[in-house]
């Protein structure tokens, strides 16, 4: 799986058509038109843990070739 970053991770939510609903610290949480949520951790450069990213493409329905 290719490893990316929160602020990489948030490009592809959007460009998925989620929109961002809202920062709280560095968690930017993105709503999609059917009011799904998904949090993504942002810390600068930083790349998501193999995990966390593989649980945010589940829920947000991202595949490896929409990174």
């Amino acid at each position: 799986m290719k490893r990316v970053s929160g602020k990489e991770m948030c490009r592809a939510l959007e460009r998925q058509g989620w929109h961002l609903d809202r920062i709280r610290g560095s968690h930017h949480v993105y709503k999609n038109a059917s009011g799904s949520l998904v949090s993504v951790p942002v810390h600068g450069s930083k790349t998501l843990k193999p995990g966390t990213q593989r649980g945010i493409m589940k829920d947000a329905g991202l595949t490896e070739a929409d990174l």
